[in-house]
C-alpha cells in the first residue's frame, strides 16, 4: 500500500477554532483577557481540579511552580532522563543541577524503587513525566515519600502529554501537587502553543493564594494585568517580584476553548488508530505494544510509541528512513537527555541510564492524531510491518 504523504502530528482546527479567533480580533482586546480567565474554568472543569492557570508553555509552567517552590542552589530536584529536555532544563534554570533517577525495565516512566534510593534530605521537589499520555502511578510515587519518611517533598508531575488520560477513574490533573500540561500544536488539545498548570489547594507549604502569585509571576511580577491597567485611571501598579513574560494570551485561549469542547469526540478518533495499530500488530512476536489501559489507568491516545524486538538503534532509523522514502513520517520519542551534549557537558552518562537508552534504541513512534483516517493508518501500519520484517530478515 502505497501513501499520499503521511504527516506526523498536525493540529485538527476547524472553522470553529478559526471563528472564535476571529471573533477576538475583532473584540479590540487580544492578550489575557475574558477568554483566557474562561478557558482556566475550562480546564479546571475537565480534570476536576479546584484551579487552572493558563500560561504560554508547559515550561514556563514548570518554571513558575519551582519558583513558587523557592528552588535554591544545595536544594536537589529529581526527574527522569527519559523526557524532554524542558522538564530538567526548567530545574536548570533555578541554578540547579537535576538528579536523574532510570525508568523501569521496559517502561518509559520512572523507577519508584529507584527513586526511593535516590532522595536524600536535600531532596525538595520530584518531577516525574507522564510519557506518550500514560500517567505515572501517582500513589506508588505518594508511597515511596511516605515510606522515606518525606512527605515534605513536593510532588510536581510533568503532564505535557497527558491531558484527557485517566487515574483510578479520575482526570489526570489533581492527583499530585502540581500538573502542568501543554497545549503546544502537535498535542491533543491545542492553543498553537501554550500550557497550564492545575492543581487543587491554593496553599501549599505555608504559602497562600497561589493563584494570584502564578499570574503576577507570569507578568513580570506586575501586580496588574494589561485589562486592567487600560482601565481609565488605574494606571498605577507595583512590581512584586522577578517574574517571567509567559502569560496567555486571548487568541491562544479561544482556539483551546473551542478544542476543549470537542476533545472527548477527538480522543475517540485517536483510540481506534491506538486500536487499529494494535489489531495489526499484536500477532507479531517482535512488536512491543505501548501501553493502552489497566484497572488504574488509561492513555490519552497521545503518541503510539512502539519498541521492535531485535532491533538496535541502526536497524530503527533505516525503518525511519525507509517509512519516509514510502511518504510516511515517523519520530523518536525520546533521545534520553544524557545523550545530547548539554547534559554531556554537565557530567552525564547514558551509560549509567541504561534502561532508558534500551527504551530508546528500538523505538518507532507512529503517526497518531485525530484527523489520521483509519484507510491511512492501515497504510502507515502495514508498511511499518513490511519494513521491519525486511530489515529483521537481513
Amino acid at each position: 500500500m502505497k501513501s499520499n504523504n503521511i504527516p506526523f502530528s498536525p493540529p485538527d482546527i476547524t472553522q470553529a477554532e478559526i471563528d472564535a479567533v476571529v471573533e477576538v480580533l475583532k473584540s479590540g482586546w487580544i492578550t489575557t483577557g475574558p477568554k483566557v480567565a474562561k478557558f482556566e474554568k475550562d480546564i479546571a472543569d475537565y480534570c476536576g481540579v479546584d484551579h487552572a492557570v493558563a500560561v504560554s508553555s508547559n515550561t514556563a509552567g514548570q518554571e513558575l511552580v519551582l519558583k513558587m517552590l523557592d528552588l535554591k542552589s544545595g536544594d536537589e530536584a529529581i526527574t527522569t532522563p527519559y523526557t524532554y529536555t524542558a522538564t530538567a532544563s526548567s530545574i536548570l534554570h533555578m541554578g540547579i543541577k537535576p538528579k536523574f533517577v532510570d525508568v523501569k525495565k521496559d517502561s518509559f516512566l520512572i523507577d519508584e524503587e529507584k527513586l526511593y534510593d535516590a532522595i536524600t534530605p536535600k531532596t525538595k521537589v520530584i518531577s516525574t513525566v507522564d510519557f506518550a499520555g500514560v500517567p505515572v502511578d501517582y500513589d506508588a510515587i505518594r508511597d515511596v515519600l511516605k515510606a522515606k519518611g518525606r512527605e515534605d517533598i513536593a510532588l510536581v508531575s510533568d503532564s505535557a502529554h497527558s491531558f484527557g488520560a485517566t487515574y483510578k477513574g479520575k482526570k489526570v490533573g489533581g492527583q499530585f501537587d502540581f500538573h502542568v500540561f501543554s497545549f503546544h500544536a502537535v498535542k491533543n488539545l491545542t492553543t498553537a502553543e501554550g500550557g497550564a498548570i492545575t492543581y487543587n489547594s491554593d496553599s501549599f507549604h505555608g504559602k497562600n493564594d497561589l493563584y494570584k502569585k502564578f499570574k503576577v509571576s507570569s507578568l513580570h511580577g506586575q501586580t496588574k494585568d494589561a485589562m486592567s491597567k487600560m482601565k481609565a485611571g488605574a494606571w498605577r501598579y507595583d512590581i512584586v517580584t522577578d517574574g517571567y513574560k509567559c502569560n496567555m494570551t486571548d487568541i491562544m485561549a479561544a482556539i483551546g476553548i473551542v478544542q476543549l469542547k470537542r476533545f472527548e469526540g477527538m480522543l475517540q478518533k485517536r483510540k481506534a488508530v491506538f486500536d487499529l495499530y494494535d489489531d495489526y500488530l499484536s500477532s507479531k512476536e517482535w512488536a512491543l505494544l505501548p501501553f493502552k489501559k489497566d484497572d488504574k489507568a488509561e492513555t490519552c491516545y497521545h503518541l503510539y510509541p512502539l519498541r521492535i524486538k531485535g532491533f538496535n538503534e541502526d536497524m530503527r532509523n533505516k525503518l525511519i528512513e525507509m517509512m519516509a522514502r514510502a511518504g510516511i513520517a515517523t519520530n523518536v520519542h525520546f533521545i534520553p537527555l544524557p545523550m545530547f551534549t548539554l547534559y554531556k557537558n554537565l557530567g552525564y552518562s547514558i551509560k549509567d541510564y541504561p534502561n532508558a537508552y534500551e527504551q530508546y534504541a528500538n523505538e518507532i513512534t507512529l503517526p497518531l492524531y485525530s484527523k489520521l483516517s483509519l484507510d491511512d493508518a492501515r497504510i502507515v501500519v502495514t508498511n511499518l510491518i513490511k519494513f521491519a520484517e525486511q530489515i529483521l530478515s537481513e
